[in-house]
């Protein structure tokens, strides 16, 4: 029976998408609200990718709903990071705010511009801190355009 045809194949792995939103040398951190176990921890912010969405899609549609904003999404952020014991998948963005549009705190406990050296500051979550060990080049290279 050739590969794939036959039902012992894995899933795919869901695909969560998060942004990086950097204005002014500065990072946009936001600080979950829910669920309990996750509750006060720091993020990006996004979510999953619904069928027929791609992630660009999926990353726009979660800062309109999270933060009000418009944006464009722009490059990749680090790799793939595995969630849920490899049935997910965390895919960050660059993601540029479009016509003047300032993020709102719609979904979120909290949230806070982070400079290079406040990202300390704030406890992320697991899955963010290797695209938070990324920032310091892309803050750099931000405050310097």
């Amino acid at each position: 029976m050739p590969l794939g045809q036959h039902g012992g194949s894995r899933p795919l792995p869901r695909v969560i998408v998060a942004a990086v939103i950097v204005t002014d040398g500065r990072v946009l951190a936001c600080e979950r609200s829910a669920p309990p176990e996750v509750a006060g921890r720091w993020e990006f912010p996004g979510g999953k990718v619904e069928p027929g969405e791609s992630d660009a899609e999926a990353l726009a549609r979660e800062c309109a709903e999270e933060l009000g904003v418009r944006v464009e999404v722009g490059a990749r952020v680090g790799p793939d990071v595995p969630l849920a014991h490899g049935r997910a998948v965390l895919r960050v963005f660059m993601v540029t705010l479009l016509d003047g549009d300032v993020p709102r705190n719609l979904e979120h406990t909290d949230m806070r511009w982070l400079s290079v050296d406040e990202l300390d500051s704030v406890p992320w979550l697991p899955a963010d801190k290797p695209i938070v060990a990324e920032l310091p080049a892309l803050l750099a290279a931000d405050s310097s355009a």
